[in-house]
């Protein structure tokens, strides 16, 4: 028997009114918290781990050379994997990476690259499509999706292949496809030149993908661990960041690690969004993490260092900034994410131009951009005592009745929205950092969830009879990620599933799926390794 939330607190509750004590049973616990605290408390789990050494539960914490999995709705792969993959042919190997990379060829390849993001988002407009929705949940390879799709379905129900469990694995309201890709940058380790704009170096450390070393498939491991980390016992390996890849998915080329839609040469590129808003359709962005950090920012930004946050913002709201002095970027329509209170006094990473004040808006650019003084969008933030999803849809609901923009600025300490954790809350497991984040009732109250963005997102673009294109970061998978927490990233990924909800609940309410595109994908991996999957689900009572 398994006990809804209602039962558990309303036998609580009663149980402490007349004194006695509750009975130990196991649904009632937090499992993956407790899984997670358990493993950072000894160091190791007989479940998994995260990186190569089984006997060392956090040896691992930053990204890896996985093949990541995408998801499509209203388009197919068709022209970008199978015999049409890149990687079997050495002269398209060549135009990516300007050279071709060691073992890199592989003339059986059923992945495709990163790059082709982008081409499947040109392919979706040549095609007609009003609407076109990337989504990117940010740090989630095809581990960390099977260890919310166990979670979330109360089963291991696959081993391989797109899997089940998830709105997004599951949902056939639309045309749907399934495959993954490459995600190797230019380079790594590159020197920049944020004030003058120029890149000095690109980096030594060069990209490729060896599927021997890495794998095949997702789930396939290789014969190399340790090239997954970058790591090969032959030679060290560049494995991408968040900025390279996003670039990749939005501008169509490799680069450096750390660009935002800039070559490897330093030159500026135009990414698909910019391409679409000079035909007249409107701009969003969404996430759950600071509104320019390298995902965000790559959507429509240009800058030679993923740093320079308040110059990535200036473009995002059309303002001069470091990268386009003499004339701005139109800026896009709506741009909502977090941020809020996050103050610094210095930040040499930001140039000589940077204001003390919030790290990822100044002040004064905040104040320009705000109707109220007017600019030209409606601005909400978090504020004291008011509820921040209801304020989102008010402000949301105001920019769309009179045709204006919409910036939304919230979070909390660390400028993310509130981490929810696998079973729904809001009180994660410890991590690599041994301590767990503390949430206050305001830190819930006064901030909107990444659904609740997207909402009122698409409330305010799809006013413009010309359509929209809409970035929605989950960003927070990444963060939970690099933390090796399991109970941050299944709630992460549950969140950004949610959000996922509300546009296939958008489109068909509006039974506009023939005029849709969602593609639905990540923009690197890490390193979960699940030995025994079935750990995850609760003991049955």
């Amino acid at each position: 028997m398994r006990y809804s939330g209602l039962h558990r607190l309303a036998t609580a509750l009663i149980a402490v009114s007349i004194g006695v004590a509750l009975p130990a049973i196991t649904a009632w616990a937090d499992h993956v918290k407790d899984l997670q605290t358990a493993a950072i408390e000894a160091g190791r789990a007989d479940w998994g781990h995260w990186g190569v050494d089984p006997e060392n539960y956090t040896e691992w914490g930053t990204h890896s050379n996985r093949l990541i999995p995408v998801y499509t709705f209203g388009i197919t792969l068709e022209g970008v994997g199978g015999k049409r993959s890149a990687y079997r042919r050495q002269r398209h190997i060549e135009r990516l990476y300007g050279r071709l990379p060691e073992m890199t060829l592989n003339p059986a390849a059923g992945y495709f690259d990163q790059t082709d993001v982008y081409h499947l988002q040109r392919r979706a407009l040549a095609a007609g499509k009003k609407y076109i929705v990337l989504i990117v949940f940010d740090g989630m390879d095809w581990q960390t999706t099977w260890a919310a799709a166990i979670h979330r379905a109360g089963k291991v129900g696959y081993v391989d292949g797109r899997g089940s469990g998830l709105h997004f694995q599951d949902y056939r309201g639309a045309l749907t496809a399934y495959g993954f890709f490459v995600t190797s940058p230019y380079s790594d380790g590159s020197e920049e030149d944020v004030n003058a704009q120029v890149v000095t170096s690109p980096g030594e450390k060069l990209g490729g993908y060896d599927w021997r070393r890495a794998g095949a498939a997702p789930w396939l491991p290789g014969n190399d661990p340790l090239y997954l980390q970058g790591k090969s016992s032959e030679r060290e390996h560049a494995y991408t960041d968040s900025a390279s890849s996003a670039t990749s998915m939005n501008a169509g080329i490799k680069t450096y690690n750390a660009a935002i839609n800039v070559a490897p040469d330093g030159r500026q590129v135009v990414p698909f969004a910019r391409r679409l808003q000079r035909r007249g359709v409107s701009i969003g962005v969404v996430t759950s993490v600071p509104i320019s950090h390298a995902t965000p920012a790559a959507a429509y930004a240009n800058n030679v260092s993923r740093n320079d946050y308040q110059d990535l913002t200036r473009d995002l709201v059309g303002l001069r900034s470091i990268a386009h002095r003499e004339q701005p970027l139109p800026g896009v329509d709506v741009l909502l994410g977090g941020g809020w209170g996050e103050r610094a006094d210095e930040d040499e990473n930001q140039g000589f131009n940077f204001i003390p004040g919030n790290k990822w808006i100044a002040d004064p650019d905040l104040r320009a951009i705000d109707l109220a003084e007017g600019g030209n969008y409606r601005v909400v933030t978090r504020a004291p005592g008011e509820n921040g999803s209801q304020a989102l849809a008010r402000a949301a609901r105001e920019a769309a009745a009179h045709g204006t923009r919409l910036f939304g600025l919230f979070g909390a300490d660390g400028g993310n929205l509130p981490f929810a954790t696998a079973d729904g809350k809001y009180d994660p497991a410890p991590g690599r950092g041994k301590d767990a984040k503390l949430y206050s009732a305001g830190d819930i109250e006064e901030n909107p969830t990444l659904a609740d963005m997207t909402r009122a997102a698409i409330s305010v673009l799809e006013t413009n009879k010309k359509g929209f294109w809409l970035m929605i970061e989950a960003g927070d998978v990444d963060w939970a990620n690099h933390d090796n927490n399991l109970d941050n990233s299944i709630g992460a990924v549950i969140s950004g599933d949610d959000a996922f909800r509300a546009v296939t609940d958008w489109a068909e309410a509006h039974d506009c799926w023939d005029e849709t595109v969602v593609i639905l994908t990540a923009d690197h991996g890490h390193y979960l390794m699940l030995n025994r999957p079935e750990a995850l689900l609760p003991a049955a009572e």
